[in-house]
């Protein structure tokens, strides 16, 4: 995650190395996602068949060539390459993470992991923005680029030489592919065939949006331009959504499972992100403070979009839960790789033709305002949709 958002706070240093306008940036970031997205149905598979330990290995690798690649020219379809390595080696992250503790740690630690590794990535993205934003204040993006992978070398030998696979039983690995893909497939199709799935994975990819499209890459420039604050700035608080989610998903979770319900929560939360996503978007003038506090609310509510994958497991039979949780998450990370770009050509087509003094595309509030109504717009289209959603 920490990789992910790099984009959204070297924006200004970006556009102008590659010589981008805002559909191209936008065009540049969603690379990450053509890699990422299409990765997620098959990545839990290559997990069982492979093992966690050779394949975050070449994940992690793969990030940090990433990383590097993304900022050691001044050729844009490198930087591309760069992201959709990134992408491609994120795509492991999380999978490999819950792999790893049905392996070595007993049943009833797994929920607490899965909760600690979401809550991880969010502060990731947290301490992404805001250390991201002031390095490359004062180190230039390229080295902080460059740094990122330097890390990323340095845990891709840590795993390496700490993770392991678990132990053999009777000469074999305790991960030993069982995958019938053609069991496999007949499950994907159950899914695809299923109305429920389609409605439950629009409002993931509606409600996600509040991440995927809005605080990983297009937040921060808006923030920049309707509060008149630096980058440097804006990173903080734009990193407020992700606190929210961190806070909202477990709290989420507990509630649903409390009162027993999937449906109510979801039509609340996703009427409520409506609300607040129009303020926030529509009132670029209200006081800082104010602002930090409705972004860690707006967090919260959107955040309810965990539940999305609970319904698709219980919707579905047993024998095909796994495909239809699978099917879900791909539903859910289209939203970025649509998005990003979408926001960037709207931004584009809304363009007065000024520049600033560093001669990068000026927008005003009234641009931004146009193109960020798309989630305002995805959440009322969550909202309406969980109203068919069945418990």
């Amino acid at each position: 995650y920490f990789l992910r958002i790099t984009p959204s706070v070297m924006e200004n240093d970006l556009t102008h190395v590659y010589h981008l306008n805002a559909a191209s940036f936008g065009d540049v970031s969603a690379y990450y996602y053509y890699a990422y997205t299409p990765l997620q149905f098959f990545v839990g598979i290559l997990m069982d068949r492979y093992g966690p330990r050779r394949l975050l290995t070449a994940a992690c690798f793969l990030c940090a060539l990433g990383a590097y690649l993304f900022g050691a020219s001044h050729f844009v379809w490198l930087a591309e390459i760069g992201r959709f390595l990134i992408g491609f080696g994120s795509a492991f992250a999380f999978v490999g993470a819950l792999k790893l503790a049905t392996i070595w740690l007993p049943p009833e630690r797994f929920g607490m992991i899965s909760g600690g590794a979401t809550a991880l990535g969010m502060l990731g993205a947290m301490i992404g923005q805001v250390a991201l934003a002031r390095r490359v204040e004062a180190f230039h993006w390229q080295m902080t680029l460059y740094f990122s992978a330097a890390l990323g070398i340095l845990l891709t030998l840590a795993i390496w030489f700490v993770v392991r696979d678990g132990q053999k039983v009777h000469g074999k690995k305790n991960y030993a592919d069982t995958t019938d893909y053609n069991v496999l497939f007949k499950n994907l199709w159950a899914s695809i065939k299923n109305p429920q799935i389609w409605i439950i994975g629009l409002i993931g990819l509606c409600l996600y949006l509040s991440l995927s499209m809005f605080a990983e890459l297009w937040a921060i420039p808006y923030l920049s331009q309707a509060h008149h604050i630096t980058i440097e700035q804006a990173a903080p608080i734009s990193s407020m959504i992700f606190l929210g989610w961190a806070i909202g998903g477990p709290l989420a979770g507990l509630l649903s499972d409390y009162i027993k319900r999937r449906r109510l929560p979801i039509i609340v939360g996703s009427f409520c992100a409506a609300i607040l996503s129009m303020v926030i978007i529509y009132s670029p003038h209200m006081p800082l403070p104010l602002l930090y506090v409705l972004l860690v609310v707006f967090g919260i509510f959107n955040s309810v979009q965990v539940l999305v994958f609970a319904l698709s497991r219980e919707v579905s039979s047993q024998k095909i839960s796994g495909a239809a949780i699978a099917l879900t998450n791909m539903f859910v990370m289209m939203g970025g790789m649509i998005f990003q770009p979408v926001i960037g050509h709207i931004l584009n087509a809304t363009w007065t033709g000024k520049y600033t003094a560093n001669h990068l595309q000026l927008f005003t509030n009234h641009n931004f305002q146009i193109a960020l109504s798309v989630l305002p717009i995805a959440l009322i289209i969550a909202f309406f949709a969980s109203m068919f959603l069945k418990e």
